[in-house]
């Protein structure tokens, strides 16, 4: 293949993939077994920990993360959406991938993808594009001893299931892009244990009887032994505080004790269990060293953006990018476990259209005193800010709302009503808080 030395910045290549690649989402792996049966298949060199999921996938793949380079090894990381920079959705040993790096993998790739859209099955979309240029870079340029492999959208026919991982992870499953993974439970759940490979091990979160009763049937067929929350593993809750929870760990091989994590919410204890026993399949399967203090350390240092995060305090202020109903309810626990004052709840709130809106409302709205509704610019999904405050004031007519489609001044309306015991919630949307994180640190 000849490549042709195109791109100079990362902008250069954004520019270039806004043109060339296709700007939706189109299910199906097609597009990714074609480009790398032309790579020469660089992902078989690689050894994956697969995870899926509706909420807590990025979590634990920071946990698992964090932990294994703890314990010395190299880790690559694939997440999405980004928080902080373009760059964090490939990481290399805790370090976004080089810019230098992304804009060579870029032009090996231009090629490629300029034949896909003439002659080939047609162009990948951005995700596609960004999911084969991280393989080529762990494969062929970082080389780690692991891989920590995140899921894009749904799982069976996400573009990241062309691997063949050590360990397949699903974590809690709900209702979300119902328009493109299905509108019950069920659905969703098969769309998410189709990460599932033959004779691969699954470490399973807590889920829904609906959903575990699809994942326990995949498993059987595939014939993988499932890990599951209760019989195999559990979490024991200890203290709490602004900056952290402890808890012990029980699992069939082992048990950990004295443990903490600086994410907070219960669910996160949750997490963080899913996360120890993907190490511990890790450990038993594949003679994986891990020792004691490398859990305890690794999950101490472990950091995610973006989720529950404190930025401020008197008034705190706090980020979560919940945007599905579980999620918010998960905030809205969160918010009474580790920030129980006595002063208001502000909420800066965007929500995207095409989200369970009206429900996701139902449980803020029960818990806020004032509702600051914004917007997220050059988001078309977007729900504009009037829009959302109408919305806002059918579900609970008493609460006091304010419409701001600017997120900047919302932030700055926030600031001048809260007092030293007033708690802020930006929420709703990743794009909202990736928009203010860089402003309020």
């Amino acid at each position: 293949m000849q490549v042709n030395e195109g791109f100079v910045t990362a902008a250069d290549v954004f520019a270039w993939m806004d043109q060339h690649c296709t700007q939706a989402i189109q299910p199906g792996l097609g597009r990714m077994e074609w480009m790398l049966e032309r790579l020469g298949s660089p992902e078989k060199r690689c050894k994956f920990i697969h995870i899926a999921g509706t909420n807590g996938k990025g979590s634990v793949a920071a946990m698992v993360d964090s932990v294994l380079r703890e314990a010395g090894y190299p880790v690559g990381l694939f997440i999405s959406p980004y928080v902080t920079s373009w760059n964090e959705r490939i990481q290399f040993n805790g370090e976004p991938i080089p810019e230098a790096s992304f804009v060579h993998w870029a032009n090996q790739l231009k090629p490629l993808v300029e034949e896909m859209g003439k002659t080939g099955p047609g162009a990948p979309s951005p995700f596609e594009f960004w999911t084969v240029l991280a393989i080529c870079f762990f494969a062929k340029e970082a080389f780690p001893w692991f891989i920590v492999w995140e899921t894009g959208l749904g799982g069976r026919l996400d573009s990241t299931n062309v691997v063949y991982p050590l360990v397949s992870v699903i974590t809690r499953i709900g209702m979300d892009h119902k328009e493109w993974l299905g509108d019950t439970l069920t659905a969703i759940a098969r769309e998410k244990a189709g990460i599932i490979k033959p004779g691969v091990p699954v470490v399973c979160s807590p889920q829904v009887e609906e959903a575990l009763a699809v994942i326990r049937e995949e498993a059987k067929r595939k014939k993988s032994r499932l890990y599951e929350w209760g019989p195999d593993y559990r979490v024991i809750p200890g203290k709490w505080s602004s900056s952290e929870q402890s808890f012990d760990f029980q699992g069939i091989y082992r048990t950990l004790s004295n443990l903490s994590i600086p994410l907070l919410g219960e669910h996160q204890l949750y997490n963080a269990a899913t996360a120890l026993m993907t190490l511990e399949v890790l450990r038993q399967a594949y003679a994986t060293v891990i020792d004691p203090e490398h859990f305890v350390t690794g999950l101490q240092r472990v950091r995610w953006p973006g989720r529950f995060e404190k930025v401020a305090d008197s008034p705190a202020v706090i980020l979560d990018g919940a945007h599905n109903l579980d999620g918010v309810k998960a905030l809205v626990q969160a918010v009474k476990r580790h920030e129980p004052g006595n002063g208001r709840l502000f909420l800066l709130l965007a929500m995207m259209k095409d989200k369970q809106v009206t429900e996701m409302l139902e449980v803020l709205a029960e818990e806020a005193d004032v509702v600051v509704a914004t917007e997220v610019k050059g988001q078309a999904r977007s729900l504009a800010a009037g829009e959302l405050a109408g919305l806002l004031k059918k579900v609970k007519p008493e609460l006091t709302v304010h419409a701001e489609d600017d997120a900047l001044a919302g932030l700055r309306l926030v600031k001048e009503q809260m007092n030293e015991n007033d708690v802020c919630v930006i929420t709703g949307s990743l794009f909202l808080v990736s928009q203010l994180r860089p402003l309020l640190n």
